[in-house]
Parts: C-alpha cells; structure tokens; sequence
C-alpha cells in the first residue's frame, strides 16, 4: 500500500494569502476553489473564500488549506521556549527539512516577516540549522537541516 500524508491547513479567511505567503517561500504552484465556484450565492458571506486550497512544488512539498466558514477562527495555541524546553499547546508544528543551511536559511527568512520567532535558525546539538517560529497565519514551523547522524 502506497499513502501520502498532506499537512492540511485551517484558516479564518486568510487561506488565500497564506497559500501565496508559501508560494514565495517554497514556489511551486498555488490552486484555489472557492465557495462560490461550488455553487455559494456570490453575495454570501463566505462565497470568496477558500473550501480548497492547495500548494505543490516540484520538490514535493504539499500544503492544502481551508477557511473555516461562519467567520469562525480556528483554535490558535502558542508556542514559546522556556527553561530550555519549548512550551506548547498547539496540537501540530510543521516541520520542513532542508538538505543545506543556505536552503533553510531561505525559508527561514520568507516565513520569518510578520512571525512570531520561537527558537532563531542556528546550529544545534542536533543540526547545522535548526529554529522555530509561528507565521503571520498563526501556523508554527521547524525549519531544520538534515544531518547525518539524525533521520
């Protein structure tokens, strides 16, 4: 058996914009479907938002995200460092691994403008590039690169 997993993203009415945010930061291509081109009155609160949004790459990146409909905000938690230990009640980081530093620097600094950072992009114990931060979107990245000795 053959199965793929997609992180699946959900937002407030800011998919679109957080869709193109990760098309600058990772290129690929953006599609977007929504409410209305489902059939949503196009004067309807939510007929402008996204039902399916999705970004692939040719690297193989997959991102799909969602605006949740009723103008209702999807639960955002925090992450934070503390004591050495990051501290969270977010249910889910995504965690993005580049092969070379410069790769994830890269990233890094397209996802770093507007974020909240948890942990600044350096070397660790573990990798020659690691850091965490919580974009603009309220969505909560661990960019690293891959090392040898770790999988």
């Amino acid at each position: 058996m053959a199965l793929t997993t997609t992180t699946h993203l959900n937002f407030a009415g800011t998919a679109c914009a957080a869709l193109e945010l990760y098309r600058t930061v990772f290129g690929g291509d953006v599609h977007v479907t929504t409410y209305a081109q489902l059939g949503m009155p196009q004067d309807a609160p939510d007929a402008a938002k996204v039902v399916f949004g999705r970004l692939e790459t040719p690297g193989g990146l997959r991102l799909m995200a969602y605006d949740v409909p009723g103008g209702s905000r999807p639960a955002r938690g925090s992450a934070r460092r503390e004591n050495g230990l990051t501290v969270t009640d977010q249910p889910f980081f995504v965690s993005v691994r580049a092969e070379r530093l410069d790769e994830a620097a890269s990233c890094w600094e397209g996802l770093a403008d507007g974020a909240t950072v948890v942990e600044p992009l350096a070397a660790s114990a573990w990798s020659p590039g690691f850091g965490m931060l919580t974009d603009r979107f309220g969505v909560t990245w661990v960019i690293d690169v891959a090392s040898p000795a770790v999988g």
